[in-house]
């Protein structure tokens, strides 16, 4: 509903950008998913920081649903970042921009963590590897925050400016908006994703406790020899 809200602003209140026209309107969807897919990054590197603390399983799980909702949404944003390329400098991809670059080079550091992760069977050097690296990869994630202040050439406006440059009232209104509706949206998946893993995960342990019942039984079972 909230997104639904945002968007009907976007395309009916917001007014159109006076360079780019209507299609800076892809902003609205490319900013919010950035900052929710980047912010869902650090929460899985603070996850990974408890989970190397207190060793409970959950703060790994919650570690890694973070991050592979941020994968998604990163996808997302690469995709979204090359149509608004496109549409403004006429290129799918501009390699001198700090900020599409430095969001790439993020990605694929965080694209290694899956791999990482189920390259390793045992599940407790599984957790630990995978958290050191989760907490060691969030700390990159503040450079593309630094890449975006330090580009001499911005292409993204200062949202958050109060001086000249910033956006117009009605436009910060439909931004503020659709990152609300991005942050719900991630937090919901992330709530059942996690619901769902857990699930399966109690669903595993009574198989195997149901299992090894099974095995008892048969054996007192059996003919004594």
């Amino acid at each position: 509903m909230t997104l639904t809200g945002a968007f009907a602003l976007v395309f009916f209140y917001a007014p159109n950008d006076a360079d780019q026209g209507f299609v800076q309107k892809i902003f609205y969807v490319h900013v919010p998913m950035a900052m929710v897919a980047l912010g869902g990054f650090v929460a899985g590197g603070i996850c990974a920081v408890q989970h190397l603390r207190t060793r409970d399983s959950t703060w790994d799980l919650r570690s890694y649903v973070f991050i592979h909702l941020s994968l998604i949404l990163g996808v997302g944003v690469l995709l979204t970042g090359s149509i608004w390329a496109r549409a403004s400098w006429g290129h799918w991809w501009v390699w001198d921009e700090p900020t599409l670059v430095s969001f790439l080079i993020v990605f694929l550091l965080y694209a290694c963590y899956q791999p990482l992760r189920f390259s390793i069977e045992d599940r407790a050097r599984q957790a630990r590897y995978a958290s050191v690296f989760a907490v060691v990869a969030g700390a990159f994630v503040p450079l593309n925050f630094l890449a975006v202040r330090l580009a001499q050439a911005y292409t993204h406006p200062r949202v958050f400016a109060t001086t000249e440059g910033g956006l117009p009232p009605k436009m910060q209104l439909a931004f503020y908006l659709c990152l609300l509706g991005m942050v719900l949206l991630f937090f919901t998946l992330w709530r059942y994703e996690m619901a769902a893993k857990l699930t399966r995960g109690r669903v595993r342990a009574l198989k195997r406790k149901l299992g090894g019942e099974d095995v008892i039984v048969s054996r007192s079972a059996a003919p004594q020899v």
